[in-house]
C-alpha cells in the first residue's frame, strides 16, 4: 500500500510505527512543510501537493495540528482518496461546507478516536442495550492528568496544547470523552458548557472544561482538566439498581464494586486495532463508525457556537 501522511509529530509517528507493524509491504509518503525537515528512515518526503499528483496513493492520514485540518482536508479532496483524520476534526465549527463537499463526492472518512478500541470501553458499548440505557439515572465522566508530564523533556508551554492558534485547550485535547459518550448515547437534547484557565499551570488555553449533556432520561456530567498530578480517567454509570465504575487507566469495569471485566491491553494496542479496522473497512467496503459527520456532531458538543 502507498499511504500519504501529513503531520509527523508524536501522533503521526505513532501511526507510522503502527502501519509498519501491521502491513508486510507499505510505502509511506510524508508531505513536509520544509525541505529542511528531518528525514526519517523508511519514509519518502514530498514537499507539495503537486508531487502527490504523480503518486497513486491508497489513503491519506491527516495528523498535523488541528488548526490546519480544514486547509489540509480541502487540499486532499481532489485526490478522492479515503481519509484517516486524527481527532479532533477541526478547532472550530467552520468546516460544515467542507463536510458537504466530502459527502457529495462520497469520500470515505474515519476520524481517529482510539479510545473506541480500548477493551473496557468496547465492553460497555457491547453491553449497553436499549433496555439497559433506559435504566440509567446518571452518567459521570472524569479525565484529569498533568499536562507537564505529557511530553517529557519538552516545555509544556511551548506545545500546541497551550496555544490557542494551534487549536489547543483541554476541551479539544480530551475530546475522546465526548466522543465515546456520543458513541454510546448519540446527540444530547441540550448541552451546557463551562471553560476555565485559572489553575496553577497559568496557561492561556482552557485547562478545565465541564459539560452537562442532557438526554431524554438522564444527564451526563463530564469533567476534563490538565492539572491533576495523580491521573484519573473514569466513567460511572448509575442505573436504577446498580452502579458501573469503569477505570480507563486500569482497563477494567466494576459493578457494585465487583470486577466484571478486566483487560491487560496496553493503550498503544488501540492504535494498532484502530488502523487494522480502517484498512479492513477499505478492503471490504464497510461503512466507517466515525465519519466526518459523526465527528462534526461531537465537535458541536465540544465547542460553543
Amino acid at each position: 500500500m502507498k499511504i500519504l501522511i501529513i503531520g509527523l509529530g508524536s501522533i503521526g509517528k505513532k501511526h507510522v510505527v503502527t502501519l509498519k507493524s501491521i502491513l508486510k509491504k507499505v510505502d509511506i509518503i510524508a508531505l513536509r512543510s520544509s525541505k529542511n525537515a528531518k528525514k526519517i528512515p523508511g519514509i519518502t518526503n514530498v514537499y507539495s501537493y503537486k508531487e502527490i499528483e504523480k503518486i497513486l496513493i491508497d489513503f491519506a492520514i491527516v495528523s498535523n495540528p488541528t488548526y490546519n485540518h480544514l486547509e489540509t482536508i480541502n487540499n486532499l479532496i481532489k485526490f478522492k482518496v479515503p481519509l484517516f483524520i486524527e481527532k479532533p476534526l477541526n478547532s472550530s465549527l467552520d468546516i460544515e461546507d467542507l463536510i458537504n463537499v466530502i459527502n457529495s463526492k462520497k469520500i470515505y472518512t474515519y476520524v481517529a478516536c482510539n479510545l473506541r478500541f480500548l477493551d473496557c470501553i468496547r465492553f460497555v458499548k457491547e453491553k449497553l442495550s436499549q433496555d439497559l440505557i433506559d435504566q440509567i439515572n446518571e452518567v459521570n465522566v472524569y479525565c484529569g492528568s498533568y499536562l507537564p508530564d505529557w511530553r517529557p523533556n519538552i516545555d509544556f508551554r511551548q506545545t500546541y496544547s497551550t496555544n490557542l492558534k494551534l487549536g489547543g485547550g483541554v476541551h479539544l485535547d480530551l475530546i475522546h470523552e465526548l466522543d465515546y459518550i456520543y458513541w454510546f448515547f448519540g446527540v444530547p437534547k441540550e448541552v451546557f458548557r463551562r471553560f476555565k484557565n485559572q489553575s496553577s499551570l497559568k496557561i492561556s488555553t482552557y485547562d478545565y472544561a465541564n459539560y452537562l449533556l442532557d438526554y431524554e432520561r438522564f444527564s451526563a456530567n463530564i469533567v476534563l482538566n490538565y492539572y491533576r498530578k495523580d491521573s484519573k480517567r473514569s466513567l460511572e454509570l448509575v442505573f436504577e439498581n446498580e452502579t458501573w465504575c469503569i477505570d480507563l487507566i486500569k482497563n477494567q469495569v466494576l459493578k457494585n464494586n465487583q470486577v466484571i471485566f478486566s483487560s491487560q491491553q496496553n493503550i498503544l494496542e488501540t492504535y494498532q486495532l484502530q488502523m487494522q479496522y480502517f484498512i479492513s473497512n477499505l478492503k471490504n467496503n464497510v461503512k466507517s463508525m466515525n465519519t466526518v459527520n459523526d465527528a462534526f456532531e461531537v465537535l458541536k458538543i465540544c465547542i460553543e457556537k
